[in-house]
């Protein structure tokens, strides 16, 4: 293998005469000198510093270089080293995809590229490949897309039309990298001491809303103006359907080239990402490809791992940077060398069907749930059926409608009081580990001190003192009053649920605005591990009544009056096997994932007062509330 050269901050040029910092590493011989000749580029553009070596540097450059690829690392513009200010995540910067496209031909120009560039990025690192593919930059050969979202507005920031609370999470750590809090102490340390006390501000978000110039963000004023966009603008309005955004009116406008997407059940983006492979796969001429694991946002990446949150998966879902790594270089090596890697006959979609594992407790203390990897030739499986189960009043879950008429179940929900998130589907809520006096911040990266307020993964439901919103006697929360539960018999032969489920719902309330949340378990039996049984979450989702009938405006309810809601819930894989129960858990809350519903159908993010309301689900013949499973024959 060869040893790499690098190049720091090159100084890149885009078309308006900004210039982006770029690291450049080169394969060089034993002596460090560059070696002669052309050779593919692999480029990566982030938010999140270049020059980070577990995420950037180690993986990418140190992996691909000494296999014969040259590797630029850029700071997107605005951060890190690069010119420009005021362009935050991927919300205010009209020009990312333009500067992708001046980067790769910038490559391209160079007498060490040979025309060829692939990019590689997760996360917002995904977003800046999507970006630079609807400018379709003629050099550029092939992407590897890892959790990203297409569309921030329904998976990301407004899900179901209330706030994803992990964003404001999020912002902190965009804030305090921030270029203009450069040389402004007071500032960076009102940051700072905000992400120290993230659970605070985040509790003290059922006392009173946010309000502007009150927050820790406020210490960037650009970025805080982003933080009340995702608060407030529950309306899909110009701010969402800017191409950053919401790429997703845009797929047709993507480069033809070979790309693979990947995500994990447990990721918040597997519907972005499904969604995003089915529409180029069916576009496109070029190989398209889909990869969706057991995993966590970062678990796929990394020192990798067999399980997520409290649930084992097995050796097989452990991917890490060396089993990741040698697929992106099967990949990479096909279409930017030409290589034979027999890319081509791998099947487009590999899913992990979870479950079908021991139950045992292991010696780490978590569920041996289980799973195995499936190749499928299209997504969505076609050979699906639905299955839609009826929720009954004896707290049922069947095939059959309820017979009984005016049968409904009504739950008190408190705004103040709400169902505790236990664990999730989210990134980037991170509660920062003080420092002492006697340890210099500038010496600790932010991310060495970062914990996640709710853990991103599967959880048994119940509640805990360490986790935010529990309270003594911490009970299972299927037992709290606000919440309703509806679960099957236990199941005579194995299900497999393999898709989007959906929940449709006929309520009504006595407030003129509330939320419904849906949460579909996979529930194992009592046992000696687990005497109360282990109540595993798949997916959950919500819906904000003020948008029933779409998120073009705000549709008050007249209180008492039933309305119908649905709430979409983004797609699983997982084996319910013999004597476990089919469980889906209705409430309205589900706190700190999503922001608390006042019920007083004021303004979004102005409210003076919060009410307590009645929320009723009915359950009748004419009025049957159901969730529809996607099952694999």
């Amino acid at each position: 293998m060869n040893t790499v050269n690098a190049s720091f901050n090159v100084m890149v040029p885009m078309r308006d005469g900004v210039r982006l910092a770029t690291d450049v590493y080169r394969p060089a011989d034993e002596t460090g000198k560059p070696l002669e000749g052309e050779f593919p580029v692999i480029l990566g553009r982030t938010s999140y510093d270049k020059s980070n070596p577990v995420i950037w540097v180690d993986p990418i450059a140190n992996f691909f270089v000494p296999r014969g690829y040259v590797v630029l690392l850029q700071d997107l513009r605005g951060r890190g080293l690069s010119e420009g200010t005021g362009q935050y995540f991927h919300t205010a910067n009209p020009l990312e995809g333009k500067d992708g496209y001046d980067t790769i031909e910038w490559a391209a120009d160079q007498p060490w590229c040979n025309g060829r560039v692939g990019m590689v990025g997760a996360s917002h690192g995904g977003i800046v490949q999507n970006m630079a593919s609807l400018e379709r930059p003629p050099h550029l050969a092939a992407l590897w897309v890892d959790v990203a979202p297409t569309n921030a507005f329904k998976w990301e920031a407004r899900q179901g039309g209330a706030m994803g609370l992990h964003m404001y999470g999020a912002l902190y750590l965009h804030g305090y990298d921030s270029q203009e809090l450069r040389g402004n102490a007071e500032a960076t340390e009102r940051i700072e001491r905000g992400a120290e006390n993230l659970r605070e501000e985040l509790l003290r978000l059922l006392r009173e809303p946010l309000r502007p110039g009150e927050t820790p963000i406020a210490a960037v004023p650009n970025l805080e103006k982003v933080l009340f966009h995702y608060y407030c603008d529950g309306i899909y309005n110009d701010f969402w359907s800017q191409e950053s955004l919401d790429q997703t009116p845009h797929f047709h406008r993507m480069a033809d080239i070979p790309a693979v997407y990947s995500s994990g059940w447990y990721d918040p983006f597997p519907a972005d990402v499904t969604e995003q492979f089915a529409a180029m796969a069916a576009q496109n001429s070029t190989p398209q490809r889909l990869v969706v694991g057991p995993w966590n946002h970062v678990l796929m990446r990394g020192r990798g791992s067999t399980s997520v949150g409290e649930v084992e998966f097995g050796e097989s879902a452990k991917w890490g940077d060396e089993v990741f790594n040698a697929e992106r270089l099967r990949w990479f090596d096909r279409w930017l060398k030409d290589e034979e890697t027999d890319v081509e006959a791998d099947a487009p979609v590999r899913i992990f069907v979870m479950g079908g594992g021991t139950g045992r407790k292991n010696s780490a203390g978590k569920i041996e749930h289980g799973g195995q990897w499936r190749e499928e030739r299209e997504w969505p499986i076609s050979r699906t059926s639905k299955a839609v189960m009826h929720l009954r009043s004896d707290g049922s879950l069947t095939a059959e409608k309820g017979a009984e008429p005016e049968a409904s179940a009504t739950f008190v929900y408190d705004p103040q009081s709400p169902v505790p998130s236990i664990g999730a589907n989210v990134t980037g809520m991170y509660e920062w580990a003080p420092l002492g006096d006697d340890l210099d911040a500038a010496y600790i990266p932010q991310r060495a001190r970062m914990k996640s307020v709710i853990p991103d993964g599967p959880m048994h439901q119940k509640e805990r003192p360490e986790l935010l919103g529990c309270h003594d006697p911490y009970p299972l929360l299927r037992d709290r009053k606000d919440v309703l539960s509806f679960e099957t018999e236990p199941l005579s032969q194995a299900i497999e649920v393999t898709g989007a489920p959906r929940v449709r719902l006929w309520i009504s309330s006595t407030a003129p605005d509330t939320d419904f949340t849906a949460k579909l378990l996979d529930i194992y039996p009592p046992s000696g591990d687990w005497p109360e049984g282990f109540h595993l979450p798949l997916a959950d989702s919500i819906i904000r009544a003020r948008f029933r009938e779409g998120f073009d405006a705000e549709r008050l309810m007249t209180p008492g009056e039933v309305c119908e809601v649905e709430i979409e819930m983004p797609p699983i894989s997982n084996l319910f096997v013999a004597g476990h129960r089919i469980r889906l858990d209705i409430s309205s809350s589900n706190f700190p994932r999503f922001d608390v519903n006042p019920n007083t159908g004021e303004p979004l993010g102005q409210h003076t007062r919060f009410e307590v309301a009645s929320n009723t689900v009915y359950l009748d013949t004419d009025r049957p509330s159901q969730i529809t499973l996607p099952v694999i024959p």
